[in-house]
Formats: structure tokens, C-alpha cells, sequence
């Protein structure tokens, strides 16, 4: 190879090496420290809040399967910042209100939506 042309191949990767260093460097206080931060913030309060709902639902739940007067529902629970939906399938009307009633005298519930059908059993 003649020496000119290794010459311009080591000066050309130089001047790669050296933007590419460039292109790496930033500032301590560049916004994107600050964008991480909040995103990081703000998946932790997702988590937090969908931890908060999934124990709430766990808490409804036991109390519908502890009451005596809602035998052979099929109630699902679904809980979204503290408010309840109840879907699923109950044999009589005053299943449907009496799991209403029960949803709400769990702590932390803070509205229930009533969506459950009645089914007879065994159709």
C-alpha cells in the first residue's frame, strides 16, 4: 500500500473515532437525565396503582365468596383505580343486588358497577 493512501485510512478513522466520541458525550444536565427520571417515576406509580387494584379485587372477591346469600354465582371482579365492575352470572335478582351491597362495604372501593345478568342454574 502506498503511504498516502494509509495515511488518508488512519486520518479517516481518526476523524471517525473522534466524532463518534463526540456523538456520545453529553451534558450532566441535559434534559434526558430528567425525561428518564420522570418515566421511571411514573412506572412506578403505574405498578403502584395496578398492585393497589389487583389487592383491592382479591379483598372483593373474599367477601363475595364469604357471604352466605350469593351461592352458585359466577361473579367475575374487575377493579380499576378503586371503582369495582362486577360482570358474571347470579341465579336470582337479589344476588345481584346483595354482591352490589357487599362490594361497597370493602374499604377502599369507591364506586361498583353492577353488570351481572341472571342466569337459572344448570341453562
Amino acid at each position: 500500500m502506498k503511504p498516502i493512501k494509509k495515511l488518508s485510512l488512519v486520518a479517516g478513522a481518526m476523524l471517525i473515532a473522534a466524532a463518534s466520541l463526540q456523538a456520545y458525550a453529553q451534558d450532566a444536565s441535559a434534559p434526558a437525565t430528567a425525561t428518564s427520571g420522570a418515566t421511571s417515576t411514573a412506572r412506578q406509580q403505574s405498578k403502584a396503582a395496578r398492585a393497589a387494584d389487583r389487592a383491592l379485587s382479591r379483598k372483593v372477591r373474599a367477601a363475595l365468596a364469604k357471604d352466605r346469600d350469593l351461592s352458585g354465582a359466577s361473579i367475575t371482579v374487575r377493579v380499576k383505580d378503586g371503582a369495582v365492575t362486577l360482570q358474571g352470572i347470579v341465579p336470582e335478582q337479589s344476588q345481584i343486588d346483595r354482591a352490589a351491597q357487599v362490594a361497597k362495604g370493602v374499604a377502599g372501593v369507591t364506586s361498583v358497577k353492577n353488570a351481572l345478568t341472571i342466569r337459572a342454574l344448570g341453562s
